[in-house]
């Protein structure tokens, strides 16, 4: 019996479902033509949305993205299609036509680092529940790797951007302005930040640490850090700080690049093959610091009464191996509250009353100093 004259009834999420399972052609690469993958079929359109729902796709899009201005009654018809259907936008393709986005870019020297990874679950933890996305990158201290990733933003448009550091290459920091978003720097405490910062000084942590080394009544010191960068400038502090306590810095031994606790291992064995009147070494990075820890104990050292340790940055690990390790550091997850606070603030259209804030430099005590 033929249907022809037949009122034509509106289609079913389950006519959708079935007609996009078999629609794609798969091409040689094992992908369908449409990008989706041969084991399963491809999820449904805006259109196909919009055809369910019998709205215009700008309705359904105004119901996901601005569902204020979609009546009631129809957008919850439309949240159930999506939901039954398992619709998922794009924010990178919509950032593309609009010119809007809720990725956030993070950007941290280095994914080992817990002190990052704190900073960064901090500011997620403020900007998640607002509808945006971190998404996260690794420059591994690399001045090559971080021009690539911020030339990569012009591309991305990110709603903001978050550093785990300052921006030193003046063509990297004039790229940044000129995409006209919040850059929030942080780790470091320069007079001239291109946007937003939370920070603290490093020189002034270099100094804490010859502060400390005096008044546990040290004398013949040495220093383990990175050449470059917020290393350097904790060299500087604590050069600065030895030589008003009256210090000796016997030995300082600098490296290219930390990759994990591995490189402080090595340096704490260099350091001591030299120089084996040390009485305590001041570690500026928290994987040095860890790594040190780790060879002490490997030769047999007793810590404090052969050598003190004192690292830059918490570790649970470094805290769970006796005697513990002594540093000085910052709330990593307290920065990168206020980092997000205040990157939420601007996308918001607000600036900050204040858009470079302090943060206080702490000392805690374990056994290794």
């Amino acid at each position: 019996m033929s249907d022809t004259g037949a009122a034509k009834r509106p289609p079913t999420i389950d006519d959708v479902l079935r007609l996009r399972a078999a629609e794609p052609l798969p091409s040689s690469d094992g992908r369908t033509e449409d990008g989706a993958a041969r084991d399963g079929a491809a999820p449904p359109r805006i259109v196909e949305i919009a055809r369910l729902a019998g709205v215009s796709p700008i309705t359904v899009s105004r119901a996901l993205r601005q569902p204020e201005k979609v009546a009631e009654a129809k957008r919850r018809k439309i949240l159930e299609i999506v939901e039954r259907t398992g619709y998922a936008t794009n924010p990178h393709a919509r950032a593309l036509r609009s010119g809007h986005s809720n990725i956030v870019a993070a950007f941290v020297s280095n994914l080992q680092s817990q002190q990052f990874c704190l900073a960064v679950q901090g500011c997620g933890e403020v900007l998640e529940p607002q509808g945006y996305q971190l998404m996260i990158g690794q420059t591994s201290y690399s001045y090559a790797k971080e021009t690539t990733m911020i030339q990569s933003l012009r591309e991305m448009r990110p709603a903001a951007v978050m550093f785990t550091g300052v921006i030193e290459i003046e063509e990297n920091r004039r790229a940044l302005r000129a995409l006209g978003i919040p850059i929030m720097e942080t780790w470091a405490y320069p007079r001239d930040p291109i946007d937003m910062l939370v920070g603290f000084s490093n020189i002034d942590s270099g100094r804490f640490a010859a502060e400390h080394f005096a008044g546990r009544g040290y004398r013949r010191v040495a220093f383990i850090g990175r050449r470059s960068g917020r290393g350097a400038l904790r060299l500087n502090g604590f050069r600065e700080g030895a030589r008003a306590a009256g210090l000796d810095i016997v030995a300082e031994l600098s490296v290219d690049r930390v990759t994990s606790m591995v490189d402080g291992r090595r340096a704490l064995a260099e350091l001591l093959s030299g120089n084996a009147a040390i009485e305590a070494v001041f570690c500026a990075n928290d994987l040095l610091a860890t790594g040190a820890l780790l060879e002490a104990r490997r030769l047999g050292l007793r810590l404090p009464e052969d050598i003190a340790i004192l690292g830059f940055g918490h570790s649970d690990v470094a805290e769970e191996l006796p005697p513990g390790l002594t540093t000085i550091g910052i709330d990593s997850r307290d920065l990168g509250r206020q980092a997000g606070s205040m990157i939420l603030q601007r996308m918001r259209g607000d600036m900050p009353a204040e858009p470079i804030r302090a943060i206080d430099l702490t000392l805690t005590h374990r056994g290794s100093s």
